[in-house]
């Protein structure tokens, strides 16, 4: 057994909240500035231009990214071998309270999400995903998402009938409201599991670097063809019309009960951040 203590994963989150939010994830920079030849609107290539010099001065003035730095999703890789010295929960929240305020980052997080709606004046609670895996390491990935492209995230229980082409249909429907998402954008796709897991399923797809593709050679096919699909749309970069409407189209998949087909599609802007970390 590795001990590790709670006051090490305060220390570690606070860093890669700071970094996540100034700092664009280099595979997504790299996917911007090689789509700017490709695109046909000089309005899209004006945009994209701005992103990439807004994008190079977040790190030369150490500010954020996006003025709306978001609620923060923490995705936590547990080894078994790990003997946790603290709160898991309380540490990984006194790292985001400190990060949101020492860096001077935009609160979101209201108490109540129906009524009085008060601040609650650090970002927390962050919301954690926990894995149990094998090893003696925790790794920590923090991913800031703003409300532009959360408020355009769908999901839908999909008829069993219509197989691959609902779960098609239905990304490309719900990738008509991408120009709320500050695009491009990389789109996430669930599905399969259950109501609560598929959600789940299509965040975590956003975490993977875009030149990548899914093992399983169908899915693949799928992933590669929506993209084709989804910047036909003619939304462009910021919304103002243009071929560059997405840079990426990840799906992830989980077995299902044999009656349900559950999918969903969520949404990272451009300013698709991220950062992680091994302890």
């Amino acid at each position: 057994m590795r001990e590790i203590y709670a006051s090490k994963i305060i220390e570690v989150v606070k860093d890669l909240c700071l970094r996540a939010n100034t700092v664009l994830r280099p595979d997504v920079l790299d996917a911007i500035k090689a789509n700017l030849a490709l695109e046909v609107s000089p309005t899209g290539v004006e945009v994209m231009e701005q992103i990439i010099k807004n994008a190079k001065l977040a790190v030369s003035e150490q500010l954020p990214i996006c003025q709306d730095t978001g609620y923060v999703t923490i995705f936590i890789e547990l080894g078994r071998g790990v003997l946790l010295q603290g709160d898991l929960t309380g540490a990984i929240n006194e790292g985001v309270r400190r990060a949101y305020t020492e860096g001077f980052l935009r609160k979101s997080i209201v108490v109540s999400p129906v009524f009085e709606r008060e601040n609650t004046g650090d970002n927390t609670p962050a919301f954690i995903n926990v894995d149990i895996v094998p090893g003696d390491d925790i790794k920590i990935t923090v991913m800031p998402k703003g409300g532009g492209t959360e408020n355009a995230s769908q999901l839908r229980m999909l008829p069993v009938s219509g197989g691959i082409n609902a779960v098609r249909q239905f990304v490309l429907e719900a990738a008509e409201g991408a120009a709320k998402s500050c695009p491009p954008v990389i789109v996430g796709v669930g599905v399969g599991g259950s109501f609560d897991k598929v959600g789940f399923l299509a965040k975590k797809a956003l975490l993977r670097p875009l030149p990548d593709s899914n093992p399983d050679p169908g899915i693949a096919k799928l992933e590669a063809e929506l993209l084709v699909e989804i910047n036909k749309l003619g939304i462009g970069p910021a919304g103002l019309g243009g071929r560059i409407t997405a840079l990426g189209v990840k799906i992830e998949t989980m077995p299902t009960h044999i009656a349900c087909l559950p999918a969903a599609v969520v949404f990272n802007c451009h300013a698709a951040r991220q950062a992680e970390a091994i302890i």
